[in-house]
């Protein structure tokens, strides 16, 4: 039997129109789907009713895949493509199985020997690396540091020295409420020639990127980024 196709499509990170992010190619694939694994079932709603799809939304199949689902419940959301029929894979936000639970449902696929077609769209870890003006050669991304201040600041030093040795550019995320103590810890801990970068509201008009070492950071007021999505770089 025919097994079915896993694309992975991307999304939008705001209320940017589809047809500002997304290719035409990518938003037809999306048209013509009637299954869907989703991080968030009312994103995913929201995302095919702008495109819109071919399909009524009552009639097209959502099931979730986030963090809380368990490993064992993967088989079951890849079944439809083994009985032959496509997928779509959407993450709440960008690219799916980048910085999300989707990576899991992937490598299924390819142990089961189902083709995994990665769609073009926008990803804010490679955006904010592309604009923040840091090095692009040698990167890593580390998703969320300590919440509580001295643990943060240890990883932080930790990061900086492994920049500074590798000739690294780090790039981790924040919990949006707390970007401005994230970006204070940066200023308050890296060394002075350290370069620091908080790129916000990515694709959308709002966006805003900047690259500065702690002494000129200190010498502006902090941006207005509380609260709103920020992916933070550095590199020694």
């Amino acid at each position: 039997m025919r097994k079915g196709t896993l694309y992975l499509i991307p999304v939008p990170l705001g209320l940017s129109p589809v047809e500002a992010v997304l290719p035409i190619t990518v938003r037809d694939c999306a048209r013509g789907l009637k299954y869907f694994i989703a991080e968030n079932a009312k994103s995913a709603r929201a995302f095919l009713k702008s495109l819109p799809c071919d399909t009524p939304l009552q009639q097209i199949d959502i099931q979730e895949l986030n963090e809380h689902t368990p490993t064992a419940a993967l088989s079951g959301l890849i079944k439809p493509l083994l009985e032959g029929n496509d997928a779509g894979l959407i993450s709440e936000a960008g690219c799916p199985a980048v910085a999300d639970p989707g990576a899991g449902l992937a490598a299924l696929a390819h142990r089961e020997g189902i083709r995994v077609v990665p769609l073009v769209g926008p990803s804010s870890i490679l955006l904010a690396l592309m604009g923040s003006g840091l090095s692009g050669q040698n990167f890593a991304f580390h998703g969320y540091l300590p919440a509580k201040h001295e643990a943060r600041q240890q990883r932080i030093r930790e990061l900086e020295k492994d920049s500074l040795r590798e000739k690294r550019t780090q790039i981790f995320i924040e919990t949006p409420y707390r970007n401005i103590q994230m970006l204070e810890t940066l200023i308050n801990t890296c060394s002075t020639t350290t370069r620091i970068c908080a790129a916000t509201d990515l694709t959308l008009n709002s966006e805003s990127i900047i690259t500065r070492t702690p002494p000129e950071w200190k010498q502006h007021n902090l941006p207005s980024i509380d609260r709103r999505p920020t992916v933070f770089l550095l590199q020694a």
